[in-house]
């Protein structure tokens, strides 16, 4: 008999040993040499692209093929791109004015959380950053995509024994059980998860320092003034884009009712099928699990999959399954985060109800992730980038793509951060710099810039000023320094 747990705890210390050793000898490694393993790594990824996109949906049955392939080269080419200048090691900045340098000191160990929706795209993503910044990291993969995983960790490895270096730097537990990843948060340094909300939870729970990212519920405002038919083609490409796997993808279209039916129309005339009735019914019945949560088979299919499944009979050209959505909450379905080619659909009366109601949905389990706007109203578009609770807003572009840096300036990401407001340690597009701790080396700066206490007395500690001299008068409104220097040196004196 095997104890799966054990052999899994087991294989995880294991692995977590391998990598600090193999960390402490590539991270004395100059920028030039770290560079050239990165960008092996990168080549040899994106050389096997189609090969671990076409694994990932075989294995996990998300997703499409042609799209893992453009999230597996995202992953890989332009993240190498956003990287491959980047100072990460040793010096990072002297400072000889403010008499300060800034010294990458790496976390170390790093446990890679990689989820089932985009398998191979993370674990490229996720190297890639890790070993930049100077650090080793061991994955512990989905359940239901470890094949995948674990061939991406193997071409990998394949490139870092190619330049030399140990590839115990990048591993993968091969038994994964919840007491591996227990056990593997617990005793690596630094955590990066994405994964589900427990998953997310479990890290920030550990004791470990964690970097996690919680769901993302995307509302898509369509306000009066946008381009209608093009935003509704950038909300399609989008959300259909490997299935609505990624979790930026639009979950709910926001209008005004002035332009309600032309959005609609656009909707229909590009793909989108209004359920109505029994059909709804059907596919609502399906959507979910008993305890609220997202049903997996229905993850990552396209529209007619999920009509399939439901038992209801749409159109060949359906892109789309879209629900006239009256209520946000638990019993709105269609008000919730949908990894997958469902989309409510909103009307309301102008965009400042459109504002509450945005915010409404970010509050129903994806607060500080992300939102959509579509206007040529910059005052409006201001508004929102004001108040709402997200890390990031996506104008005029598809989110899934705007997000993840495809088509617009942000970092090339796979872990998008949602704020503190969204249970998060930070709100960004997660980089090889935050990875990374800062040592300062700080110098005493020349005695003329230094705070003096009143009484002029530079030779001697400010404990043992005589504070005889009285302070100069200071313009109004100023900070007097050397008073306040005097006034802590006297409270000293009574203290003692």
């Amino acid at each position: 008999m095997v104890d799966k747990d054990l052999l899994s705890i087991q294989e995880t210390r294991s692995l977590v040993r391998a990598a600090r050793k193999a960390q402490a000898e590539f991270c004395p490694l100059s920028q030039e040499r770290v560079d050239a393993v990165v960008k092996a790594v990168s080549e040899a990824t994106a050389a096997q692209a189609d090969v671990l996109a076409a694994m990932a949906v075989e294995e996990t049955g998300f997703g499409k093929v042609a799209d893992k392939r453009i999230k597996n080269l995202l992953a890989s080419q332009k993240v190498y791109a956003a990287i491959k200048d980047m100072k990460t090691i040793g010096l990072l900045c002297d400072d000889k004015i403010r008499k300060v340098m800034e010294i990458a000191v790496p976390v170390g160990v790093i446990a890679g959380i990689v989820p089932s929706t985009n398998p191979t795209s993370t674990t490229i993503y996720k190297s890639l950053i890790s070993l930049k910044s100077g650090n080793a990291i061991v994955f512990t993969p989905h359940p239901s995509a470890k094949k995948c995983i674990a061939r991406t960790v193997e071409i990998i490895q394949g490139a870092l024994a190619a330049c030399g270096v140990s590839t115990d730097l990048v591993s993968c537990i091969s038994v994964p059980t919840m007491e591996g990843s227990g056990e593997l948060m617990r005793i690596c340094d630094l955590i990066l998860a994405t994964g589900g909300p427990g998953m997310v939870k479990a890290a920030y729970s550990s004791g470990t320092p964690a970097l996690g990212v919680g769901a993302g519920n995307v509302p898509a405002f369509i306000e009066r003034s946008a381009k209608i038919p093009e935003a509704v083609a950038k909300i399609m490409a989008s959300k259909t884009f490997d299935n609505g796997t990624i979790c930026a993808s639009e979950q709910s279209i926001v209008t005004e009712a002035c332009i309600a039916d032309k959005v609609r129309n656009a909707l229909v005339a590009q793909g989108g099928y209004f359920l109505e009735g029994e059909k709804l019914e059907k596919v609502k019945r399906i959507m979910e699990r008993g305890n609220g949560t997202m049903n997996p088979q229905i993850v990552g299919r396209d529209a007619l999959t999920i009509a399939r499944l439901a038992g209801i009979d749409v159109p060949a050209n359906t892109r789309l399954l879209i629900s006239d959505e009256p209520g946000v909450g638990p019993r709105h379905p269609f008000s919730k985060e949908k990894l997958t080619a469902l989309l409510g659909f909103y009307v309301v009366n102008d965009w400042h109800e459109a504002c509450e109601l945005c915010t409404k949905l970010l509050e129903n389990c994806g607060i500080g992730h992300s939102l959509a706007i579509h206007s040529q109203n910059e005052e409006i578009i201001r508004e929102f980038g004001l108040k709402k609770p997200v890390s990031r807003i996506l104008v005029n572009t598809p989110s899934t793509q705007g997000a993840v840096g495809l088509s617009t300036a942000l970092f090339p990401s796979f872990t998008l951060g949602c704020g503190t407001v969204g249970g998060s340690a930070t709100s960004d597009n997660v980089t090889p710099m935050n990875l990374l701790n800062i040592r300062r080396v700080a110098y005493e700066l020349d005695s003329s810039e230094t705070w003096q206490p009143a009484c002029g007395c530079t030779a001697a500690p400010a404990s043992s000023c005589c504070g005889a001299a009285p302070a100069p008068e200071q313009p109004k409104g100023s900070i007097d320094i050397n008073a306040i220097t005097a006034m802590i040196v006297e409270e000293l004196k009574k203290a003692m």
